[in-house]
C-alpha cells in the first residue's frame, strides 16, 4: 500500500512538472504578429470582405458586431414599399423592424497557410449581415487584440434601388505606386517619390478606391522567382503610410504590367499563374476571370454606376506585333471582350448602373503616341475602335474610362459620331508616388481628344464623385498632387454621357493655392 500511494504521489508530481513545463513553454513561445492590414475588400448588401496579413500566427480572429441601431438608420422597414409616378419608391416608416444579430460574432482561423514568403495573408468573408448599417470590427492573434490609431468599421451597401434615389458617393483612382526597396532598385536617384501621397488619401473621405494597376513594382530579383513575387507583394503592402489608407475604405484593382510581370510583359510571361495567385491573394475583388478563362478582371455595382476591371496582360499579344500584318492583334483577348460587352449590354437595361467605368491599364482615347516601346491602345487599333464601334452601335450610355501607366495624368473626350452629338470620356491618372513625366511639353498635350489645363505631369491622385439627383446627376473629378494640392476640377453631366442630349463638360477651374478639404 505504501509502494502504492508512493507511485501515485510520483505520478502526480511528475504530471504537475509537464504541466509547469507545458505553461512555460507556452508563455516563452513568441506570439505571431501583425504585418500589415487589416484592409477592406469588396462590399456588397449582406457581405464584406476584410484582408489581413500576419507571421507566426497560430491562430487569427476577427469579431464584428452592429454599431448603429435600427431606430438611428430606419433602414430594415418590413411595410411594402409604395411606387410613385415617377418610378421609384416610397419606404414608410416602419414601426417595427425585423430582428437583427446586436451579439458580436467572432471568426477564426487556425494555423493560417504561410506564402512562398513566409507570411500569411488572408481573407475573412462577413456574411448574411444587415444592409445599410454600420459595423466595428476588432482583430486578435493568437489571443492578442491588436490596436490601430483609426476605427476599425465599415458599412453595408443600402438597398435603395426602388425605394429611394441614388446616393451619393465618391471614390478614388490612380496607379504607378512604386515603393523603394534599396537592396532590389536600381542604381542612382530613388524612382520612388515618397508616400506621404497616401495619408492625403486616406483622409480624403472617399468611400472606396479603385487601384488601375502598378499597384507595386517587380523587380527583376522579384520577377524571377515564384519567393521574389510573393515577397514584392508583401514588402510593399506593409508600407507603413498604406495602413490607414487600406482600412478607412473599400478597395478595387485590376493589374498592368508591373505586378503583372516585368516591364511591357505579355501573355508570354512565364509566372503568370504565380502572379495571379499573389494578386488574388492581396486583394479583396468579388470575382477574377471566368472559371475557364483566368485572369483578374471582374466587375461590381456601387450605387448608380458600375465599375468593370479589365486584364490588360494575361491575354495580351506583344505590343510591337506587325497589327496590320496580324489583324487579330489583342490586348484583351476574345473571352474577355465578349465579356465586357455582354456586361456592357446588360448594365444599360438596369437602373443601377447608369454611368459605366471601364478600368484597364493602358491608355484607349489618347493617339498621339506611336513611339516603339510604348503601350497605349494604339498599338491595338482595330480592338480599340471595335470596341468603341460597339458602344456607339448598341447606344451605350455614361461611359468612362479609367486608366494609369504612362506617368502623368489627363482628361481626354471623344465623340462618338461625326456630328459631335455623343461623347465618351478617359481620365487617366497616374503616377501616385512613382517617378512622372513631364507630359505637358510634349506632342500628348496636343491630342485633340485632351481637354486643355487637365494634363499634370507630377505625382497625384484623382477623386470622382457622383452627385445630384436623377435630373442633375453628375461626375465631379478632382485630381491633386500629392501635396494635395488641387491641380483642376472638372465637371461632367450624366446627361453629356446620354445619346439623348450633348452637353460639354464644365470649364477647367484653376489649381487651388491651399489642400482641399475632404471628398465627402
Amino acid at each position: 500500500m505504501f509502494n502504492r500511494s508512493l507511485a501515485r504521489s510520483g505520478l502526480a508530481l511528475a504530471l504537475a512538472l509537464l504541466s509547469v513545463r507545458a505553461l512555460v513553454a507556452a508563455e516563452s513561445t513568441p506570439a505571431g504578429t501583425l504585418v500589415s492590414g487589416p484592409m477592406l475588400g469588396y462590399r456588397a448588401h449582406r457581405e464584406v470582405l476584410i484582408w489581413v496579413e500576419t507571421r507566426d500566427a497560430a491562430e487569427v480572429s476577427l469579431t464584428y458586431q452592429l454599431a448603429d441601431t435600427v431606430e438611428a438608420t430606419g433602414l430594415t422597414p418590413v411595410s411594402p414599399a409604395k411606387p410613385t409616378a415617377s418610378g421609384l419608391s416610397v419606404v414608410p416608416t416602419p414601426s417595427a423592424v425585423a430582428p437583427v444579430m446586436t451579439a458580436p460574432v467572432t471568426l477564426t482561423h487556425l494555423a493560417p497557410a504561410a506564402s512562398p514568403a513566409g507570411t500569411q495573408p488572408q481573407k475573412f468573408v462577413l456574411p448574411l449581415l444587415e444592409m445599410g448599417r454600420r459595423y466595428t470590427y476588432s482583430i486578435a492573434i493568437d489571443g492578442r487584440e491588436q490596436s490601430f490609431p483609426y476605427p476599425l468599421e465599415f458599412r453595408t451597401t443600402d438597398q435603395w434601388e426602388w425605394r429611394r434615389p441614388a446616393p451619393e458617393f465618391s471614390f478614388l483612382f490612380g496607379s504607378c505606386a512604386y515603393l523603394n526597396d534599396p537592396a532590389y532598385d536600381r542604381p542612382g536617384k530613388p524612382y520612388g517619390q515618397g508616400t506621404e501621397i497616401f495619408k492625403h488619401m486616406a483622409d480624403s473621405g472617399a468611400d472606396f478606391c479603385l487601384w488601375g494597376g502598378d499597384n507595386i513594382y517587380l523587380r527583376e530579383a522579384d520577377f524571377s522567382s515564384e519567393s521574389g513575387i510573393w515577397y514584392r507583394f508583401s514588402h510593399d503592402r506593409a508600407t507603413s503610410d498604406l495602413q490607414k489608407l487600406y482600412a478607412v475604405m473599400h478597395h478595387y484593382a485590376t493589374w498592368d504590367d508591373h505586378d503583372y510581370g516585368s516591364d511591357n510583359a505579355n501573355q508570354s510571361f512565364g509566372f503568370k499563374d504565380i502572379t495571379l495567385a499573389a494578386f488574388k491573394s492581396y486583394w479583396g475583388n468579388p470575382t477574377y476571370g471566368e472559371t475557364t478563362n483566368p485572369g483578374v478582371y471582374t466587375k461590381f455595382i456601387w450605387g448608380d454606376a458600375g465599375f468593370f476591371l479589365m486584364d490588360d496582360r494575361t491575354y495580351r499579344d506583344e505590343s510591337s506585333m506587325d497589327q496590320d500584318k496580324n489583324l487579330g492583334k489583342t490586348a484583351w483577348g476574345d473571352r474577355q471582350i465578349n465579356w465586357l460587352k455582354q456586361s456592357l449590354l446588360y448594365a444599360q437595361t438596369q437602373q443601377n448602373q447608369r454611368f459605366k467605368f471601364i478600368i484597364t491599364g493602358g491608355q484607349v482615347l489618347q493617339t498621339m503616341d506611336k513611339k516603339a516601346g510604348h503601350e497605349t491602345s494604339e498599338f491595338y487599333r482595330r480592338e480599340r475602335e471595335e470596341l468603341i464601334g460597339f458602344i456607339r452601335e448598341n447606344k451605350i450610355s455614361g461611359v468612362v474610362f479609367l486608366t494609369g501607366d504612362v506617368h502623368h495624368s489627363a482628361l481626354y473626350r471623344r465623340a462618338l459620331d461625326e456630328d459631335k452629338t455623343r461623347f465618351i470620356y478617359e481620365l487617366t491618372s497616374s503616377p501616385l508616388s512613382a517617378g512622372s513625366w513631364a507630359a505637358a511639353a510634349s506632342e500628348k498635350a496636343s491630342d485633340p481628344a485632351v481637354i486643355p489645363g487637365t494634363v499634370v505631369g507630377t505625382q497625384n491622385y484623382c477623386v470622382i464623385k457622383l452627385t445630384g439627383t436623377k435630373e442633375t446627376r453628375a461626375l465631379a473629378i478632382r485630381c491633386y498632387d500629392k501635396a494635395n494640392a488641387l491641380q483642376w476640377e472638372q465637371t461632367i453631366p450624366a446627361s453629356a454621357l446620354d445619346p439623348a442630349s450633348t452637353p460639354p463638360a464644365q470649364p477647367v477651374q484653376p489649381p487651388a493655392s491651399t489642400a482641399p478639404a475632404a471628398a465627402n
